[in-house]
Formats: structure tokens, C-alpha cells, sequence
């Protein structure tokens, strides 16, 4: 029973759930073993709860409940209470949280249980996941190669059968660029649409919270549960008016749709580009229009650096000093960008930030939907921090080759990664669909039509695999 419960898709799950047909335990159980088996290849999932699962599972019956009793990753950027939660540094190494973050209270309200904390970059700094108090998080296509991040655990646990479901959080690409790496669906949804802690900056911030799953109608149902008001988060939109879950089971495709392969900002691996090209394509046997064509994202590298330096200033400044010695290099740079930040400097950022959103607007006035690749290079060595570099273009900084995603955290658009193909050398390529403000149900509409088409999700989950000799 193990593994077939481990291969159904989620939404499977929670129906043996409502009819009783099996219960929380029994999948804890699967989890379990399943965790024992590819775990140690892969590091994905460092901090288990089980005990704390077992004792929630017992509590009560949860079958009339939105998720049912389904078992939940949660990324270990989001505290939960009684739980080691560690945000992936040395700082926080023993951090046992006393009180769950709200969005972890709202999933558990919804039937979720809590078995795991997915591994981490530090503070979720940086789109490879390693951290200097659980180490490396391989790719399960190929265990010698980076799963991305900074959602890398929850990606990998989701592709490997250790998870149904799992949080992400995506401030420069970290839902979308684990998902492209390792052939699983990432959403950002729209900035408010999931509640969550507001931090420093509560009026004025990028990351957002999303779901993470093998395919779309699961993520859509993980948003189900995810998405709403709270008052304590001073941005998060009213409750949806539809299920996310039946929007995207509507399979509707709009007539209008952009495709780029780079947004007129970034170089892309020639491979990558060609795949998510041809993938594009495809949208016209749905009956789309798909014409090569962008907005104008003219000073998105400064206005998104200025921000995102900001917010680290304002989260990590007060404890640089303090944690100087374990903080890694691109936290420290991060911060004390933002700590020199002028106040021109800002100003021109946020003017700059606004300007580029009216032009999306414009565009997205002509275009229902756009098109792009969801990560510019396939999964790298492991052991690379970050991208430095493609052909003779040098980028900047270690975030930089995340631009194809942070364009779309700009503006505050929904945008999904699922998988489109694979590279000659067997490895993921995810296709980016980003859709209007607010728009959450085209977009998974669309997104689950194309995935049926393509039917590469049917193929999870997968054993890790070694590199060739």
C-alpha cells in the first residue's frame, strides 16, 4: 500500500480520505517509510515532526474538512509551533518556536498536518538549496546537480514521493525556479492573495506564499486553503470568490497569448529556449493565438535589487552585527545594500516600479496570458552557489539570473511553473505562465489544459537518481 499511495496525485488522497477509505495515519505511515528510503539521497526534508502528526491525526476526524487529513510540507522559512524551524541558519539552529505562523494556522483549520520542514537556503537568500546547518538539497533527476530554490526541499520532496503537497514562498523565482528544476508545479499567486506573516515591511513587500505539487488541480487545491483575508496581514485580499480547484478544471485557454524567451532582459540558455519555444507552440492546437512579444520591463534590475536589498535591511539589519559570523556572504551584501540605500535612491525605485506596472497593464489589455521559460539555464552542479554567468554575459550579482521570474514579482502577477520537457540530457524544463493581477483562475485554467496535453506529471514520482558514471 505504501507506494501506491505515495504515486496518486493529491486530490486522489484526500478523496480516499473523505470516504474513510484510508486514514491520516495510514498515510503518515507511507510518508515514513517512503521518507526512510530516499531521503538520505537528497536532503530534502531534514526536519520531521511525526510524533506531532500522530498526535494531531488522533485528535479528531478530519474527512469533512477542506484537506481532509492530508499530511503537509511546510518550507522552513514558516514557523510551526513546538517545531524546530531554523530559516535555514546558523543563527536560528535551535529555534523551537512557541506559536505557528498564521498561514500554518489557517492550513491546519483546514485539515492539514504538519510532518515535515523542507529544507532552505539561508533566509531563503539565493536559488540554490544548501544552508550551513543542513547542507546540500540535490536534484532527484540527478543527485550530483542544484534543485534549485529556494523552495528546493518542498520541490524535491514533492517529486521524489515523500510529499503530496507543500508551501513554497517566491520572492525572486524561489516557487518557480525548484519547480522548473525538478518537474513539479510552483505558483506565485498574486502579491495578497495568501496571508501570511507580514514582517518589517507589511505594507511594502515581494515575497508571497504559494502552494507546490505534482500537477496543477493539486496546487489549485493547496491555493483553495491557502488563499484569503486575515487581518493580521495588512495586504491580504478578501477570500476568493471560486475555487481555484474548479477554475482549473474548467480547462479554458484564452485566445491571446504572449510568448518570450528571455523578456528583453536577460540571456537564456539556447536549449532552454528552444524547448519552452516549442512547448509555447503547442498552445495553438488549443485553439490560442500565441504571438513572440513582451512587455517593456525597462529598469527592472534596479527597481527589484533596491527592494529586495530593502526588505532584507529592514528583517536582518538589526541582527547583522550580531550574526555577522555565521550569516553567509549574499545575506551580508543583501543588507548592507539596503542599509546604504539613499533616499533618492528609493524614491526612483519605487516611481521606476510603478511605471513598469502601468506598462504591463497596457499589455495585458492586449494579451490574456504570457509565456516564458521559468529558469534561463537547466539544474547546475550542487556545489555552484549560483549562476555566474551565461555565454559571455556576467551577471551581476548571485540573483540576477533569477530575472525571467522577479519580473512577474514586480508587478504582483500570479505566475506558475510547470513542466514543459527535458533538456538532451533527461533533465526538467519548466514553462512560466503569468497571467493579470488577480487573475489566479485563468491562469490555472490554462495551465491545466497544457498540462494534460504534455501529460509529463503523470511520470512523478521518481527514485532519485545518481549521476552516470
Amino acid at each position: 500500500m505504501t507506494h501506491e499511495l505515495i504515486s496518486l496525485p493529491a486530490h486522489a488522497v484526500r478523496t480516499l480520505l473523505q470516504d474513510r477509505q484510508v486514514s491520516p495515519l495510514d498515510l503518515l505511515d507511507a510518508l515514513e517509510i517512503r521518507i526512510g528510503e530516499v531521503d538520505p539521497a537528497v536532503n530534502a526534508l531534514p526536519t520531521l515532526c511525526f510524533e506531532r502528526a500522530r498526535a494531531r491525526a488522533r485528535e479528531r476526524d478530519f474527512s469533512t474538512l477542506p484537506l481532509a487529513g492530508m499530511p503537509i510540507v511546510i518550507k522552513d522559512l514558516l514557523t510551526v509551533s513546538g517545531v524546530r524551524t531554523t530559516f535555514g541558519s546558523m543563527a536560528y539552529r535551535d529555534h523551537v518556536p512557541q506559536a505557528s505562523d498564521l498561514l500554518v494556522e489557517r492550513i491546519e483549520a483546514a485539515g492539514g498536518i504538519v510532518y515535515a520542514k523542507s529544507n532552505t537556503p539561508e533566509f531563503g537568500a539565493g536559488a540554490n538549496t544548501f544552508n550551513d546547518v543542513f547542507g546540500f538539497t540535490r536534484n532527484p533527476w540527478n543527485t550530483a546537480l542544484s534543485a534549485a530554490g529556494s523552495s528546493g526541499g518542498s520541490a524535491v520532496a514533492l517529486a521524489t514521493g515523500m510529499a503530496w503537497l507543500a508551501t513554497g514562498s517566491d520572492l525572486g523565482g524561489s516557487l518557480r525556479n525548484p519547480a522548473s528544476f525538478c518537474a513539479v508545479v510552483g505558483l506565485r499567486p498574486s502579491q495578497g492573495r495568501v496571508a501570511a506573516d507580514p514582517g518589517e515591511l507589511a505594507f511594502n513587500r515581494l515575497s508571497m506564499e504559494g502552494p507546490m505539487a505534482r500537477n496543477v488541480t493539486d496546487a489549485a487545491m493547496l491555493l483553495d486553503v491557502m488563499a484569503g483575508y486575515d487581518s493580521r496581514d495588512p495586504m491580504s485580499l478578501d477570500d476568493p470568490s471560486e475555487s481555484f480547484e474548479n477554475a482549473a478544471r474548467q480547462k479554458n485557454v484564452p485566445q491571446r497569448i504572449a510568448f518570450s524567451p528571455d523578456l528583453g532582459i536577460t540571456p537564456v540558455d539556447p536549449e532552454v529556449a528552444r524547448i519552452c519555444e516549442q512547448a509555447a507552440e503547442r498552445f495553438e492546437e488549443l485553439g490560442a493565438r500565441v504571438e513572440k512579444t513582451h512587455p517593456d520591463f525597462s529598469d527592472l534590475q534596479e527597481v527589484f535589487q533596491v527592494h529586495r536589498a530593502l526588505s532584507y535591511a529592514a528583517s536582518l539589519g538589526p541582527e547583522l552585527e550580531e550574526n555577522r559570523e555565521v550569516f553567509k556572504p549574499e545575506i551580508i551584501w543583501n543588507v548592507e545594500k539596503g542599509l546604504s540605500l539613499t533616499a533618492q535612491e528609493i524614491m526612483d525605485a519605487m516611481v521606476a516600479r510603478s511605471q513598469i506596472y502601468q506598462r504591463t497593464v497596457e499589455f495585458f489589455s492586449k494579451f490574456d496570458l504570457i509565456l516564458t521559460p521559468a529558469t534561463v539555464v537547466p539544474p547546475y552542479p550542487v556545489e555552484q552557489r549560483f549562476v555566474e554567468r551565461i555565454g559571455d554575459h556576467k551577471f551581476s550579482n548571485y540573483i540576477e539570473w533569477c530575472s525571467i521570474t522577479y519580473a512577474f514579482s514586480v508587478i504582483g502577477a500570479p505566475a506558475i511553473s510547470i513542466p514543459c520537457g527535458f533538456t538532451q540530457k533527461g533533465l526538467p524544463v519548466g514553462l512560466q505562465i503569468a497571467a493579470p493581477v488577480r487573475q489566479e483562475a485563468r491562469l490555472l485554467s490554462a495551465a491545466c489544459t497544457f498540462e494534460n496535453l504534455l501529460r509529463l506529471s503523470e511520470q512523478l514520482p521518481i527514485d532519485p537518481r545518481a549521476p552516470d558514471p
